[in-house]
């Protein structure tokens, strides 16, 4: 049934074009909409490459109105969106979960060379590492930087706080084998859109992961990163910490009832008083790990700002930008940013965003 419901929507949209009701498509994304937000991730859709083509601002979600715009492009184009080549490396084990994989594009260098990471959208429960917009792509290995795109644990099999991890193993993987992915691991650096975004910064900011004393090479690697690039992402995964920074959500805006406990596999809300609790959420937050040694930061955001809207809103709100680049910028943290209105808005948002790497890489 689920499954002739996605090929009636897609059928629809083609059909229809840019012309179709929104009566009608709204009719359609409540039926795949399974926590009704108004938005559906890559979980609800569950066809990777359409989605890829429909998520025009690349932050892991769509909207009936970006569904519209990307087929009015498509259709525009007169063909298919562009495809990720094939990876030199496919479903490379940087840890023991089953989504503790990553592809890996080599670049064409005799020298060790700059790496680029991918971090895939997709609200920690949807999403797969096939997201990596080719453009991008193309871009970091045409200035000799070698790519990987990672999968990590979703919030059903491990908290936020131990998938934030999932990819500062990644990072730690390649470092250890640098030599055999030819890469230079002092040069590594991150993006992604949405909840990517939100690890990308995190990666950024947090102090280094690595252990002297572990018995796994892995984790005696450094964790940190050369730059982050965050497109549509958040300031903070404390969710105490966002409503006094960004805006306060609304009942209906929540996933579920208990979705903020669940965020951290909390017990119950009592947990977030506890001194365990309390060092768990400031784990968690971007803005308060943020230091003067973090590395360069790049953020974007493709919505409007004011009163947030929706959910879909306040998830990828302005503010986010605006908190992080105030306190980087007290602080003398390289940062720059781009919004709705700044100049040069037609520009693919995920080539900016690796052009904003490649220049703290020095490729």
């Amino acid at each position: 049934m689920r499954n002739r419901l996605i090929a009636l929507f897609v059928c629809l949209l083609i059909a229809l074009g840019a012309v179709f009701a929104a009566a009608q498509v709204g009719d359609r994304f409540k039926r795949l909409d399974k926590n009704g937000d108004g938005v559906l991730t890559p979980d609800e859709l569950n066809r990777p490459k359409l989605f890829k083509r429909l998520d025009a601002n690349n932050d892991g979600r769509i909207t009936p109105e970006e569904a519209r715009k990307a087929l009015e492009r498509i259709g525009q184009r007169g063909g298919r969106a562009a495809e990720l080549p094939k990876p030199d490396q496919a479903d490379v084990k940087y840890g023991p979960h089953e989504r503790n994989v990553f592809d890996f594009w080599k670049a064409a260098s005799d020298k060790p060379t700059p790496l680029v990471v991918f971090i895939h959208g997709g609200g920690f429960v949807g999403g797969d590492k096939s997201m990596l917009p080719p453009s991008a792509l193309k871009r970091a290995l045409d200035a000799k930087a070698s790519v990987i795109s990672i999968n990590y644990r979703f919030r059903k099999d491990a908290p936020i706080q131990d998938i934030l991890r999932d990819a500062a193993r990644a990072i730690q993987f390649v470092r250890a084998n640098a030599a055999k992915f030819n890469i230079d691991p002092k040069r590594i650096a991150c993006f992604g859109g949405s909840a990517g975004a939100g690890t990308s910064l995190w990666l950024a900011v947090h102090p280094d992961l690595a252990d002297p004393n572990s018995q796994d090479e892995v984790l005696r690697q450094s964790s940190r990163i050369s730059a982050a690039a965050c497109l549509n992402g958040q300031a903070t995964y404390d969710l105490i910490e966002w409503e006094r920074l960004i805006y306060p959500f609304q009942p209906g805006w929540w996933g579920g009832p208990n979705e903020d406990i669940e965020f951290y596999h909390f017990k119950s809300r009592s947990d977030f008083q506890t001194d365990e609790g309390k060092k768990i959420l400031s784990d968690c937050s971007m803005y308060g790990l943020l230091s003067p040694d973090d590395p360069p930061i790049f953020m974007s955001c493709s919505l409007p700002g004011g009163e947030p809207k929706d959910r879909n809103h306040i998830l990828h709100h302005p503010k986010h930008v605006e908190v992080i680049g105030r306190k980087a910028r007290e602080l003398g943290v390289k940062f720059e940013s781009h919004l709705v209105g700044d100049p040069d808005d037609g520009k693919d948002a995920a080539v900016r965003a690796v052009e904003f790497l490649l220049k703290y890489l020095g490729a």
